[in-house]
């Protein structure tokens, strides 16, 4: 009996706890996102008190990744980021590359080995779409020039995450396996069925789910769809982790993706979201869990070094591409401001990579330092871009 009531507690505490301490940290005009972090500190093995179960909440944070994924499967717009293109795509990739590539020379420079030095920095180079559109809504720029190219810049992230969160598991698997030309025949034959389930997706997914929305729909029970929805997410995740050897992450971008082309997308974006929500909270909380605080304590500097790649050289490097395309200044502090910050991708990125070995607890927690650190310093680095640009700030304009 011990065991029997596992999950409601588990359940309770993450939920009760990031209720408290996201309403706190909205008070104090900061991201939700850092009070669900918090939280998971609270309940976590470094810190005294109650201990949630280690090993439920990372499954269920599972889930909260499987819609956190499928969520950006369904808001993923090809029209917006095709009007931004021009500026946004190599502006991803050239900013991905810099940061990553401060952040392998910080690795090496702390004795981490190559591959570990370069994943530190890879996850550093990703900032949170959460954490940008609630700035942006509170600053009225979701739909200025700025605020359309900072999206499509993050789509352009997220978009080379999500194929690095395919190609990680391959290239540990074959990494383990066998060297040379059978090391090559295995990869090529996982790429080969990941592939096979993108095509089978758009092809055939993108005839058969649409229509299966709108045999939901015509049962006219908004339980029925928002159901159909989930199951759908899940069950997509599911056949592409179980059938055909990719990711659970991969299966429910593709579904959220290929329900977005769909006429009731829109209505499926709605059902999904709260789900999402609840279970990305779980997600936050359970990546909190893993957070050994001490490390501000221990590595200090280590913490000040990682935080100034995310603060200083990704908003550097995003001023440089941007004053190269000839943007404006304000909006070109605007998009330096968005990026400085670090969000879920990096977490997802930072758990597989312990999970594959390739990165260790401590590199993890400096990852989670500088997560919650620049996730809370962000409004004032957005005042600083105001005041630098010119652009009145909310109190002044109010």
């Amino acid at each position: 009996m011990a065991h029997a009531d596992t999950l409601i507690t588990t359940l309770v505490g993450g939920f009760v706890l990031a209720f408290i301490f996201g309403m706190l940290a909205n008070r104090l005009k900061l991201s939700p996102l850092v009070g669900y972090l918090l939280a998971g500190v609270a309940v976590g093995p470094f810190t005294p008190g109650y201990v949630a179960d280690t090993e439920l909440a990372p499954q269920l944070a599972e889930i909260g990744v499987i819609l956190l994924m499928f969520g950006v499967g369904l808001h993923f717009s090809p029209q917006d980021l095709m009007q931004v293109r021009r500026l946004a795509l190599p502006g991803a990739l050239v900013q991905i590359g810099a940061a990553t590539l401060l952040g392998w020379g910080l690795g090496r420079l702390l004795g981490l080995p190559d591959v570990e030095a370069a994943l530190l920095g890879f996850a550093l180079s990703v900032a949170s779409t959460v954490v940008l559109i609630r700035a942006l809504e509170e600053r009225k720029q979701l739909k200025s020039e700025a605020g359309k190219i900072a999206i499509g810049w993050l789509i352009v992230e997220d978009l080379v995450m999500v194929v690095a969160l395919v190609l990680m598991p391959l290239l540990a698997d074959a990494g383990q396996g066998p060297s040379g030309m059978g090391l090559a025949a295995q990869l090529g034959w996982t790429l080969l069925k990941v592939g096979a389930f993108v095509g089978l997706m758009l092809v055939v997914g993108g005839r058969v789910l649409p229509w299966l929305l709108v045999r939901i729909a015509h049962a006219r029970s908004r339980e029925l769809f928002t159901l159909g929805v989930l199951a759908i997410a899940l069950g997509i995740a599911w056949i592409a982790y179980e059938v055909f050897g990719a990711s659970f992450a991969l299966g429910a971008f593709v579904a959220g993706l290929v329900l977005n082309a769909s006429p009731l997308g829109h209505n499926a974006a709605e059902r999904a979201l709260p789900l999402r929500d609840a279970f990305a909270v779980l997600f936050f909380v359970s990546v909190g869990m893993l957070f050994d605080p001490t490390i501000l304590l221990r590595e200090p500097l280590a913490v000040l070094a990682v935080l100034g790649i995310v603060l200083l050289g990704k908003s550097v490097a995003a001023l440089v591409i941007t004053h190269a395309f000839r943007l404006a200044r304000p909006a070109s502090l605007t998009i330096a401001a968005s990026l400085a910050q670090v969000g879920e991708f990096s977490f997802i990125l930072a758990g597989l990579s312990v999970s594959l070995g390739a990165m260790s607890r401590e590199t993890h927690d400096l990852v989670l330092s500088a997560a919650l650190l620049s996730i809370s310093l962000n409004p004032l680095v957005f005042a600083i871009a105001d005041r630098l640009g010119g652009r009145p700030t909310a109190p002044a304009a109010a």
